[in-house]
């Protein structure tokens, strides 16, 4: 399996995860939340808003319009900080495989 194959993989797992935990939301944020010049939009989103209407996407385009990915890419830390560890147990370890691919 392609690098890029395993990132679609687990980022289509990342999604039903979320859906799965109820973390999933059908609402946008505001344009102004999303246009964020912080870190993981910090200050405007939450981190699973980050990962569903920031990264997922994001990531989804790059890969489907066969642009380069991100050289480095580490959102671990800020998932164990922003996650509870026992309640959101799969959903980090899938996010330390994405980690892992960069």
């Amino acid at each position: 399996m392609s690098k890029n194959a395993k990132i679609i993989d687990i980022l289509e797992l990342i999604n039903q995860e979320m859906i799965l935990l109820d973390l999933w939301q059908s609402t946008l944020p505001s344009k102004e939340a999303l246009a964020s010049e912080e870190p993981f939009c910090c200050d405007t989103l939450t981190f699973t808003q980050w990962l569903e209407f920031i990264l997922l996407p994001k990531m989804s385009m790059l890969l489907d319009s066969d642009l380069p990915l991100p050289s480095e890419f580490e959102i671990l830390p800020m998932a164990e900080q922003s996650l509870d560890q026992t309640k959101h147990q799969q959903l980090i370890a899938l996010i330390s495989q994405l980690d892992a691919q960069f």
